[in-house]
């Protein structure tokens, strides 16, 4: 990877998990946690209107389970308390869920306003967001997590306060990650053609829809990671060689 090739894009859309951020402090750290608290916020946070609109969200999305024959914990009656085994389900295998997702986010708030939460950024990303917007780079972020979750990443970062860099955020909402047309709604959002465009991500089907989008794409290889294979992808340890 060359300086000259980084050159190329206007605009750098990141990923998270896996590419700023390590997994295991989203797997070991934050999943956890949310799931730990759930119950909890749910008792206290059932009647706010957001909340229910999350829970409205999980309800259609368990109803789709179960008519597909899903092998999948019971939601039975009105009590929200009764959603928390399909919820626990649904973290222990990452769904990318919006309902989820924003619920996550909420519960994440909460720690990270008392202190108990301090999200975990790898050293080079501050110096390449330093670098980055120095050479006149607009700078994105799309993951899988709520809008309301990446703020909160960014903001209470072992590396500082860090969205003073960051241009705008996408995620589910949005599409999914891993379909070409995701891609080209970012693209028209943040105004800029998707050759302009560098995606860096740790999972190659989200670098295919990308590249199929047009984008340029790099494989974000970092410790930690489920495999190292990019299958074909530029690859990179460390922003410092982009």
């Amino acid at each position: 990877m060359t300086q000259a090739y980084a050159d190329k894009a206007e605009a750098i859309l990141l990923d998270i998990e896996g590419t700023t951020t390590p997994v295991d402090y989203v797997f070991g750290v934050l999943f956890p946690f949310a799931r730990d608290r759930l119950e909890t916020f749910l008792a206290e946070n059932s009647q706010v209107e957001e909340v229910r609109t999350d829970l409205a969200m999980l309800r259609q999305e368990y109803e789709t389970d179960i008519s597909q024959g899903g092998d999948i914990p019971q939601w039975q009656g009105e009590n929200p308390i009764a959603a928390v085994p399909y919820i626990h389900h649904l973290i222990a295998i990452d769904r990318k869920s919006t309902g989820l997702k924003s619920l996550q986010g909420k519960i994440w708030h909460q720690g990270y306003l008392e202190g108990t939460l301090r999200s975990q950024m790898f050293a080079d990303v501050k110096p390449a967001f330093d670098r980055w917007t120095e050479a006149g780079k607009k700078l994105f972020i799309f993951s899988s997590g709520s809008i309301q979750a990446q703020k909160l990443l960014f903001r209470y970062s072992d590396a500082g306060d860090l969205r003073d860099f960051l241009r705008g955020y996408f995620d589910t909402t949005t599409g999914p990650k891993k379909e070409t047309d995701t891609y080209h709604k970012i693209a028209r959002a943040i105004g800029f053609p998707p050759g302009t465009i560098l995606f860096i991500s740790d999972v190659i089907a989200e670098l295919k829809a990308a590249q199929a989008a047009g984008m340029q794409t790099l494989f974000s290889r970092r410790p930690g990671h489920h495999t190292s294979d990019s299958e074909g992808f530029r690859a990179i340890a460390s922003f410092d060689q982009v």
